[in-house]
């Protein structure tokens, strides 16, 4: 059984389908602070909080635990900034409760949800895994923290992990069961899309003067679906012989401007919106964009779905969840 922390999330779900559809039994951890109960349509759910290490305890001593999925963390860079303790505590202190009790119970094997925000500011393009680790926000650096931690426990016990640096997820389940829903939403998709239904007024592009082919930021998005594949490749790899801890890029290589992923959502809705041109926000780089040609190579991971895919995905699902089709 594979326990999923964090598994009522939006790609801990999406995850948790896949691995069920794949033959392995699931068991999703989550206090759902900001998951969803009825997005756990697979496998079996218990309500517990990483930083309760008695519970934990209970959970392993219940269930027969092969290997972990970790997705359980607060993911806001605007919030990890303003309140950073909360970012540290829950993103690095719980997880090396995790990774004790883990130990404790002799289950050595966990894929970890990491983050391009582990980066900062790229000084080469397009990113790969050696790219300079300077991460700019709490968010960031506590991932980094959690990478740190792995790397030591794998030097010294005989855990093995994998650490995915994700870039933007996006998209949702294209049965339409599960997909992004998100309270306060930050993510851009999403807030355009409801601009679209006319859940907002209007979508802002947060700086028109960058460096960049349009003058908006340029990101590697990638469909959920995407990961979850990715996910997949990467706990059947630590389950061969051989198999050495790793860290892998999950992105596109290709790189979509505010302005573009607007004009496809634009397309795909058929809607027209209004569009406002805010001030600059602090530490937005020109440009992020992943080289995943490593997780092609060792995972035999490729994405297969454009921003049109995305978009659409994520079209009829936000339709769905607001009552909209």
């Amino acid at each position: 059984m594979i326990l999923i922390t964090g598994g009522a999330g939006y790609i801990g779900s999406h995850i948790n389908k896949l691995l069920n559809q794949n033959g392995y039994e699931t068991l999703v951890l989550d206090n759902l602070s900001k998951g969803h109960k009825d997005s756990v349509k697979w496998g079996e759910f218990v309500d517990c909080d990483l930083g309760d290490e008695e519970a934990l305890n209970d959970v392993f001593n219940t269930y027969d635990i092969e290997g972990v999925m970790h997705f359980a963390a607060f993911s806001s860079v605007a919030e990890s900034m303003e309140e950073p303790e909360k970012y540290f505590k829950n993103n690095f202190e719980n997880t090396l409760t995790l990774l004790k009790v883990m130990k404790e119970h002799r289950v050595y094997k966990i894929i970890f949800s990491s983050t391009a925000a582990v980066y900062g500011i790229p000084e080469e393009l397009p990113i790969t895994e050696n790219t300079l680790l300077k991460p700019i926000n709490p968010y960031g650096e506590s991932k980094l923290m959690v990478e740190n931690r792995l790397s030591d426990e794998a030097e010294f016990t005989p855990l093995k992990y994998v650490s995915l640096r994700y870039f933007n997820a996006a998209g949702a389940d294209f049965d339409c069961e599960i997909g992004e829903n998100h309270n306060p939403e930050s993510h851009l998709i999403p807030l355009v899309l409801d601009a679209a239904l006319g859940r907002r007024k209007s979508i802002s592009i947060f700086g028109d003067d960058y460096e960049t082919r349009d003058g908006t930021c340029v990101r590697d998005y990638i469909h959920v679906n995407d990961l979850a594949e990715a996910h997949l490749k990467a706990y059947q790899y630590l389950e061969q012989d051989g198999s050495v801890s790793d860290i892998f890029n999950l992105g596109n290589g290709t790189g979509f401007s505010v302005k573009e992923v607007i004009d496809v959502c634009k397309e795909v809705t058929g809607v027209d919106f209004e569009v406002k041109i805010e001030g600059r926000r602090e530490g937005d780089p020109d440009f992020l964009i992943a080289d995943a040609d490593k997780a092609w190579r060792i995972l035999k991971w490729t994405p297969k779905y454009d921003l049109n895919e995305i978009v659409e995905s994520a079209w009829a699902w936000h339709q769905k969840l607001h009552g909209k089709k």
